[in-house]
């Protein structure tokens, strides 16, 4: 689903709000989300998952193509871990 399938999914189920209403809703969200992981901060949502920021340390790699070695500098990268309801509910069927 992408984020324009999910505006109009919830555009759809709830008609008392105006398109760009909802559009906006969502794009808060989104960004409140992002602001929360750039701060540092852990973001849960129950029921389905907690967003937080992994820290991966610098490290020399290869190129697959030429095989060259390349030093790969510390980077921040988000992480996503479902929530039990979430899961479960994956898993049942």
């Amino acid at each position: 689903m992408t984020k324009s399938e999910l505006i109009q999914r919830l555009a759809e189920v709830n008609p008392h709000l105006t398109h760009r209403d909802v559009e906006r809703i969502v794009s808060t969200v989104f960004d409140e989300i992002t602001a929360a992981l750039a701060r540092g901060d852990r973001v849960e949502l129950r029921g389905f998952g907690a967003f937080s920021v992994k820290h991966r340390d610098a490290r020399t790699g290869r190129n697959p193509r030429t095989g060259e070695q390349v030093e790969v500098e510390q980077k921040s990268v988000p992480f996503f871990k479902t929530g039990k309801q979430l899961r479960d509910r994956l898993n049942t069927g």
